[in-house]
């Protein structure tokens, strides 16, 4: 397999702290793959192993066919990484920045001079072309640590909370551009924004205390949860429902979790109350409380969760 394949990974700390606990991946040579998990569920401990910047205890891995283990200088050939704490180089211009690297990865002078003009430009970036490093804004400076690893072309690229710190016109500039290029890469994306994730994954790895709770696009995730639909319920009232649904309370209100035929039923109850509620496809914020069991965040107006 020429993508990403794991099998049974692990990474202990002291030998008693789990990082990551048996981790499988199975993702294809072009598309991409988004991890999605609260912090300290061990996203970036898996984008460290895959990228060759951490040994695992244990299980192996491989990357567009070549074991990270025990090949790493091969692997990092073909692949190249934005890291969460990435930082562009102050004294550097947007251009010396990619410009740089490019020389790093070793192309001659006269590509990587073309490649970095190239690319900030496919990112929007033509106006800081000569700007320095540390006048520019953070959202900005991500930006440049995103163009710097796709001018290299290389087939596999690890993108860790890419757009942290964007304007929503930003992030969704760099959305467009991440769909177009996921037909000819393998790109690797962890995100706290759920809706990034939602919009742009092929594939979605949900994790949960290091391990990999749910994996699937997000039809597949919904057929697993048996759960397509979502009514939201601004009203403390309830109807009678079904035995079975999956119901979660939140100041105000209540949310149903359901297939089809139990949520036009439901709705069909609610307009008949003069309810205030809404209907729709099960989201991911949705499915991560399902498969996770908790909210990505730990700010959640969510009280839990009953059966009735």
């Amino acid at each position: 397999m020429n993508g990403i394949e794991v099998r049974n990974l692990s990474k202990t700390y002291d030998g008693r702290t789990y990082a990551l606990r048996n981790v499988n991946i199975m993702f294809p040579e072009r598309g991409i793959l988004s991890i999605i998990g609260r912090n300290g569920a061990g996203k970036t401990t898996l984008i460290r192993i895959l990228a060759t910047e951490l040994m695992p205890t244990s299980g192996s891995a491989s990357v567009g066919g070549i074991d990270v283990v025990a090949k790493p200088a091969a692997a990092r050939e073909i692949m190249a990484i934005v890291p969460q704490e990435a930082r562009t180089i102050p004294w550097m211009t947007a251009r010396q920045q990619v410009f740089s690297y490019l020389l790093y990865r070793g192309f001659p002078y006269s590509e990587a001079k073309e490649r970095a003009v190239k690319s900030l430009k496919q990112l929007g970036l033509q106006k800081y072309t000569n700007k320095l490093s540390r006048l520019l804004s953070g959202g900005t400076k991500r930006k440049v640590m995103v163009a710097t690893v796709l001018a290299s072309e290389a087939r596999v690229i690890f993108l860790d909370e890419p757009t942290t710190g964007l304007d929503p016109i930003s992030r969704r500039e760099l959305w467009q551009l991440l769909n177009k290029l996921k037909k000819e890469y393998l790109i690797v994306l962890t995100t706290h924004y759920l809706e990034e994730a939602e919009y742009l994954a092929d594939t979605i790895a949900i994790m949960e205390s290091g391990r990999i709770v749910a994996m699937g696009s997000m039809d597949e995730l919904r057929k697993r949860a048996g759960q397509q639909y979502s009514v939201r319920v601004m009203d403390e009232r309830r109807p009678k429902l079904p035995k079975g649904v999956r119901v979660v309370r939140f100041d105000g209100g209540y949310q149903v979790l359901t297939d089809r035929e139990r949520a036009f039923a439901i709705s069909n109850a609610l307009m008949h109350e003069k309810a205030r509620f809404s209907t729709n496809p099960v989201s991911l914020e949705d499915l991560f409380y399902y498969f996770a069991k908790r909210s990505i965040n730990e700010d959640t107006e969510e009280q839990g969760d009953d059966e009735w």
